[in-house]
């Protein structure tokens, strides 16, 4: 029978469109093509479920070997870092939003390594202020000003007691309202001078101390995690948060580990710092866990600034907001360090010690003395 004779309809069936093979063709087609990779076994298998990703595994009838020729082939990615121990590659053993865990392919090595991540790590909440950074369109004199919040943040006077003091000894009206606006929307002006003295101090130390505490805003409990030098007593940073967890941890370490170089971290037991000081500050930096009061090495250098703190901080009954809370706690590490004499340092301040030393002209650029 010649194509001539067929019907249109059924000529454009079969001759124009392609008829699909059998299910079971495709996969006689697809079991023949398939070969053991250990013993190169190419006809004596069957299939054996499937893999964690969805590709079909088979068995090997020989060797018993089990593999799945569908699933893409691994290479290892050229950017993971090597064992510091042996120099061998690694492999990436867990992944995590902050972190990631690497361990070496040599499984008599075996080392564990943590990498962070540190764009994923949020910004600590010291550089999150908001108010003014002058002292541009303000009523009152400048040392006016900077005597009100010394008194403020330096002793446990009210609001309502400096401007009772102000009024009486410096024969200046301001009310208390006034006062409490000041000691909050100069915080970002602090922060600045900060920023720019600290590139004058030093801060490799033997140990650096951590500790978290709490307060309340608005009714709520909040947690300020601190780390302080141990050998200046200079508070490197703080973070605010409703959390108490190991990523707030990560966001406390990230912000402070280009200040210095340190050899230990000393914290109390609290699992929460355990990955962070190994992943953001290295592996060369040894975690002391205090573990009770007995060890020769405490955590009271932190608990005794948590004292100074709750006596300043028990004055005010509590933040109203968030906002507030992150701006006063920012002036008040600003007038410990800069301005505040310790007499456990021999009268001198936390900044003095780790090497600042100003004339009287640029302690008056920087607003240390009024």
């Amino acid at each position: 029978m010649k194509i001539e004779d067929f019907n249109p309809l059924w000529y454009n069936v079969f001759a124009k469109k392609q008829i699909p093979p059998r299910k079971d063709e495709v996969l006689m087609q697809k079991i023949v093509s398939i070969k053991c990779p250990k013993c190169n076994n190419n006809h004596s298998f069957y299939r054996y479920g499937k893999d964690k990703s969805g590709f079909q595994k088979y068995l090997c009838r020989n060797c018993k070997h089990q593999f799945a020729p569908d699933r893409p082939s691994y290479r290892p990615n050229k950017n993971y870092p090597r064992c510091p121990i042996c120099g061998k590659a690694t492999f990436l053993h867990h992944d995590y939003d902050f972190y990631s865990n690497f361990r070496c392919g040599d499984k008599k090595c075996n080392h564990s390594m943590f990498v962070p991540k540190t764009n994923a790590i949020l910004p600590a909440s010291m550089s999150k202020l908001v108010g003014k950074t002058d002292f541009k369109r303000m009523r009152y004199p400048l040392h006016i000003i900077i005597t009100a919040l010394s008194m403020f943040y330096l002793g446990k006077n009210s609001f309502r007691n400096i401007a009772l003091i102000l009024r009486v000894v410096n024969n200046v009206k301001v009310s208390h309202t006034t006062i409490s606006n000041w000691c909050k929307k100069f915080a970002p002006l602090f922060n600045n001078l900060s920023l720019e003295l600290m590139p004058m101090l030093n801060f490799d130390s033997d140990e650096w101390h951590t500790d978290e505490t709490v307060v309340k805003i608005s009714g709520k409990k909040y947690y300020i995690w601190f780390v302080i030098d141990s050998e200046t007593r200079f508070v490197l940073g703080f973070h605010l948060s409703p959390y108490r967890d190991s990523n707030q941890a990560f966001t406390l370490f990230n912000s402070v580990k280009d200040l210095g170089t340190v050899n230990s971290i000393v914290s109390d037991r609290y699992s929460a710092y355990k990955v962070p000081v190994k992943s953001v500050l290295g592996d060369k930096v040894k975690h002391i866990r205090v573990e009770s009061f007995k060890d020769d090495i405490s955590n009271n250098l932190i608990e005794s600034f948590h004292h100074q703190f709750k006596a300043w901080y028990k004055t005010k009954q509590g933040f109203n907001s968030f906002d507030s809370a992150n701006n006063m706690i920012s002036m008040f590490i600003f007038f410990y360090n800069f301005v505040r004499p310790h007499s456990a340092l021999s009268g001198l301040t936390p900044a003095q010690v780790a090497g600042l030393n100003l004339t009287t002209k640029q302690k008056r650029h920087f607003l240390l003395v009024a």
